[in-house]
């Protein structure tokens, strides 16, 4: 019986798999050696770490843009993620990458991301500005090297070089050839999380991933991108003759009411997003194919040794997508009413932080007996990990148990 796992396709025949894409058989390993697996491949077995993780069950509740108790059919940060890894796995498929190492480095992408979506992170990354602030990516990595702790012979999942190096840079190099930081953490400097593992593990900090990483990247895109679109007009953020306005999906929502005149609105919205994202992930792989075609990568490394990505929008599907995304913005993400919640949650994590670093004990005993006798840098650094991996409902509870009053978030 022919093998189907990846491991499999590589032993049938090295071709499989395009030249400039990562090869379980040949990967970096991992911090902590450890025999292979018999029946999956380096990067199969991360995935499988990274779905049995705790931190990965906890997204099911934490807010992507609805608080859970908002209503069932909103998303979670965990059918995002699900979202996500599927979307990774087409791209990946048809440009013939890994597609185990894609799914694992998109399935691990959030979880670092504390409770309440982009209002959390906000609040802690201002609670922590004076202790080098707070990246939910940065974390992640944190996640899966360290705070994750059930194996025996080591803290973290010990997962491959591969998959932890497209965790710290899928959004693209961390550092300048100056070796000063670059993109985002110009201003900010590196994360501390994210500098602590480096020095450990040298994770090339100065180039772009390989492939896999770009296209789980990409994928999130296409997956918010969307998925945002069908909560905030499910949610009664604009209407649909709102989002006709947009160039994009005002095309699709003509074309598919061409075609099925007095489509009802639940209806037209799927179909418009599934439209979308087929047509984002053929854009992705054309662009992708030109860009491979003008490199000629013969290696994982010729990728990483670009000087731009290969997983790319076309400059007209990039300028597509800005537009939608101005729209999202203004309509479902500064919307009053979710503004007015984040402005609770904001306050919730604040005010857990504050609480949490004037009584350490306050925390439960396995996690105030990490910071006994720390410094200041060392207990906050703790008070930012428990928090970071507290779910919606939690850090409400906590906030309710700590705290006379605590937001609705409705």
């Amino acid at each position: 019986m022919m093998k189907t796992d990846q491991a499999g396709r590589e032993m049938q025949g090295i071709n499989s798999l395009a030249a400039y894409a990562a090869r379980a058989s040949e990967s970096r390993g991992r911090l902590h050696e450890e025999e292979p697996a018999r029946v999956r491949s380096q990067f199969q077995r991360d995935r499988d770490r990274i779905v049995h993780s705790t931190a990965f069950r906890r997204l099911n509740h934490k807010t992507q843009v609805f608080v859970y108790h908002e209503g069932d059919h909103y998303r979670s940060r965990l059918t995002h993620t699900i979202e996500v890894a599927q979307i990774a796995r087409a791209i990946a498929r048809t440009l013939a990458l890994d597609e185990d190492l894609a799914e694992g480095i998109a399935l691990a992408h959030d979880l670092g991301h504390p409770p309440f979506g982009h209002a959390g992170e906000r609040a802690l990354d201002a609670a922590m500005a004076e202790f080098g602030g707070f990246d939910h990516n940065a974390q992640s990595l944190r996640v899966v090297t360290s705070l994750e702790r059930k194996y025996a012979g080591f803290d973290g999942l010990n997962l491959t070089w591969e998959t932890l190096e497209g965790l710290a840079k899928h959004n693209g190099p961390v550092l300048g050839g100056d070796g000063k930081p670059t993109g985002r953490f110009a201003e900010t400097g590196m994360p501390r999380a994210l500098k602590a593992y480096n020095d450990v593990q040298d994770l090339e900090l100065a180039s772009y991933p390989g492939a896999e990483a770009q296209v789980a990247a990409l994928a999130d895109d296409i997956a918010y991108n969307n998925h945002d679109m069908d909560d905030g007009l499910r949610a009664g953020s604009y209407a649909i003759e709102d989002l006709s306005k947009v160039e994009m999906t005002g095309a699709i929502i003509a074309e598919v009411r061409a075609l099925h005149p007095g489509l009802e609105e639940p209806r037209l919205i799927h179909e418009v997003n599934r439209r979308l994202i087929g047509r984002m992930i053929a854009d992705v792989v054309g662009e992708a194919r030109v860009r491979l075609s003008a490199l000629a990568p013969e290696s994982a490394d010729d990728i990483r040794a670009a000087d731009a990505p290969v997983i790319c929008f076309s400059g007209e599907m990039d300028r597509a997508c800005e537009e939608l995304r101005f729209f999202l913005l203004s309509r479902v993400y500064r919307n009053e009413r979710i503004m007015g919640v984040m402005k609770g949650a904001e306050q919730i994590v604040r005010e857990l932080f504050s609480h949490y670093m004037a009584h350490l004990d306050a925390m439960p005993d396995n996690w105030s007996a990490r910071v006994d006798g720390a410094g200041d840098m060392e207990q906050a650094a703790q008070v930012c990990d428990f928090i970071a991996g507290m779910t919606d409902r939690y850090a409400m509870r906590e906030h309710r148990r700590l705290f006379d009053r605590t937001p609705q978030l409705r």
